[in-house]
Parts: C-alpha cells; sequence; structure tokens
C-alpha cells in the first residue's frame, strides 16, 4: 500500500532540520503533558496517552517512535520528564518499575498510529477512533504484561492498570479522533 503524507507533511516540507524540530517539539509536549493531571473519575488523568496518539498520527511512525524514544531517553538520563517524577523516582530506576510496561507501549502507540496514518487512516472521525483505539491497546498490552511481572501475577493486574484508566483513555481518544480530521480539513482548506 502506498505511503500517504502525515500531517507534519502536509503543513512542513520533509527535512532534517524540520524532524528534529517536531522531534524535540513533540519530547517537550509529553514532559507537559505528563505533568499536567486534571480531575477525572476515577483516578486523575494525564494527557500524555493523547499526546503519544497524536504525535504518530501527526508525525507518522518513524518519527513519532523516535520522538517518543527521544523522550523516554531524556527520563533514563535522570530528567524528571516522568508523571510523578521525582517524587516516584528518576531515570532507568523509574522506568523499571510498575509504569515502565506502559512507557514502552507509548513508543509502539506512536509506531501503530503512525503506520496506519501514513496508509491513509485517520482522516475521518470513525478512522480516527479505530487508529486510537488500536494505539491504546498497543499501550496497555505491554503495560499490563510489566506490571504483573513487576508486581506478581496473583494481583488484580487488569483492576490496577486497565479498568480504573479506560474512561479517561475513552475521552482522549474521542477528543483526539475529533481534533485529527478538523487539523486534516484545515490542512486541506490552505491549499
Amino acid at each position: 500500500m502506498m505511503r500517504s503524507p502525515t500531517l507534519a507533511d502536509a503543513v512542513l516540507p520533509h527535512s532534517t532540520p524540520r524532524n528534529l524540530v517536531l522531534a524535540l517539539a513533540g519530547s517537550l509536549a509529553l514532559v507537559a503533558s505528563a505533568k499536567l493531571q486534571v480531575p477525572f473519575w476515577p483516578v486523575p488523568m494525564t494527557m500524555q496517552t493523547f499526546v503519544v496518539l497524536v504525535i504518530g498520527m501527526s508525525f507518522g511512525w518513524r518519527l513519532g517512535a523516535a520522538t517518543v524514544l527521544l523522550y523516554l531517553a531524556e527520563g533514563a538520563t535522570g530528567l524528571p520528564v516522568f508523571a510523578n517524577s521525582p517524587e516516584r523516582g528518576i531515570g532507568l530506576a523509574y522506568m523499571a518499575g510498575p509504569t515502565g510496561g506502559y512507557l514502552a507501549g507509548f513508543v509502539m502507540a506512536a509506531a501503530v498510529t503512525g503506520f496506519l496514518a501514513e496508509r491513509g487512516w485517520g482522516r475521518t472521525v470513525a478512522s480516527a477512533f479505530a487508529v486510537l483505539a488500536a494505539g491504546v491497546a498497543a499501550i496497555y498490552l505491554p503495560g499490563i504484561l510489566w506490571l504483573g511481572a513487576v508486581i506478581g501475577w496473583d494481583k488484580p493486574i487488569l483492576s490496577l492498570g486497565v479498568w480504573p484508566f479506560l474512561p479517561a483513555e475513552l475521552v482522549k481518544v474521542a477528543l483526539a479522533a475529533a481534533v485529527l480530521p478538523f487539523a486534516w480539513r484545515f490542512v486541506k482548506a490552505r491549499d
């Protein structure tokens, strides 16, 4: 299947400087989204998964995954870029903790959503919702596998690491599914 342009391609011509600027801006957006907690039920939410999914769909799979890897590299060096850091630890120790699988899932989600966006998905609300849901699954699968390995499979893994977060994920997916097709319409209207 032929590669479709991403939102980044439609706005700025592809170049190494553009990619570097976008990766840095994306990693900074991830830091900001990790630090901003929104009151929500049953647990407070950050906008991190929203930003990961939008980066993947806007940048494409290579640049999207590279942007998230840059963010993880910043965290691995000890910068307090993650949610609840430095209070709950920093660096590789934080990454090896219970949330480590979800962080790895961020890379997978950016790659999955970016790959599908490069195939033309995500330009309508329905297709964007489907792509974003696949991205959320790509975050949660390694997340729960790692969580089970870290805290033990005898614990209620789904009750601890999935169910409380799904209402917020649904809100973020719905928001991104509305925003991304709108962004495409805006870009096309400029042409």
